[in-house]
């Protein structure tokens, strides 16, 4: 299976498998980047409930990432990770903590589903298994950030406030910033019920085409949402540029033998992993 197509490179490493964006790669003389494929690996570096992971598993994660970084040409120890929890804590990372081992697991990225910097050598890292993964980079203040934004942090507008804050702390101009949309789930497979649909309704009535954004699938009982439709809007009206906000176009249910998916996989479900660098 090769999902490359007009925004995206799928790379075939003797030891992983990834995806770049093409708009991405006119910068690889700055930046770095990747989104991992495969279920046969995962990156999940904690257990579900965020307790350690058995010495052996938490081995073969260490082992998935040095692959990654070494195939996108980056020191894996530079690694700096979120401990997500659907929040829309955005967090600025100035420095590494750990000097021979990645940040994984640390408290201060606690109840963290975004990381912006502005330093080289630090890749950061965010996961998903359907969610949103956005990959934020200003090619003009060199500035990345990396966000997870699921369907509680699309409600919580985390992708706005991911670029609120690359204007605050950096001075970023909206016109300039690139921002990449992983594989995710899509409007396809993304099925709520009432609760979740009136949720939507009220904190998107702002937005026009409502009836692209949500779907009734049955009647009264069902409705597909287009979350990467509704972050592509904000995003807009925070000033981005619809030609930079880049779609990876592809889905992680309809493609759930190269991507984790939790609506498939379920219980003891595999993670992806999004990096983000500047050299």
């Amino acid at each position: 299976m090769n999902l490359s197509n007009e925004n995206v490179i799928h790379v075939k490493d003797k030891d992983c498998e990834y995806l770049q964006f093409r708009k991405l790669l006119e910068y690889k003389d700055i930046l770095t980047h990747a989104y991992s494929l495969g279920t046969d690996i995962s990156y999940r570096t904690s257990t579900v409930k965020k307790e350690k992971l058995p010495k052996d598993e938490y081995e073969k994660v260490i082992e998935s990432y040095k692959n990654l970084c070494n195939s996108i040409d980056c020191n894996y120890v530079n690694l700096v990770k979120t401990n997500q929890e659907h929040t829309d804590c955005v967090k600025i990372v100035n420095e590494k903590e750990n000097l021979s081992d990645p940040d994984f697991n640390l408290e201060k990225y606690n109840a963290t589903d975004g990381l912006i910097t502005n330093k080289k050598d630090l890749i950061l890292s965010t996961t998903n298994a359907d969610c949103i993964l956005l990959l934020f980079f200003d090619p003009v203040k060199k500035v990345i950030a990396n966000t997870h934004s699921g369907w509680k942090g699309t409600l919580k507008r985390i992708s706005v406030k991911t670029v609120e804050k690359m204007i605050k702390e950096y001075g970023c101009n909206p016109l300039d910033i690139i921002c990449c949309i992983c594989p995710s789930i899509r409007k396809c497979h993304f099925e709520v019920e009432k609760q979740v649909k009136d949720m939507f309704e009220k904190e998107f009535k702002d937005l026009e085409n409502s009836n692209d954004i949500i779907e009734e699938k049955i009647k009264d009982k069902k409705w597909n949402i287009d979350t990467v439709l509704i972050n592509q809007m904000i995003l807009e009206k925070e000033g981005l540029k619809n030609e930079n906000i880049i779609d990876s176009g592809i889905c992680s249910v309809c493609n759930s033998d190269i991507i984790h998916s939790y609506r498939v996989e379920k219980e003891g479900y595999g993670l992806n992993t999004a990096l983000i660098g500047l050299k």
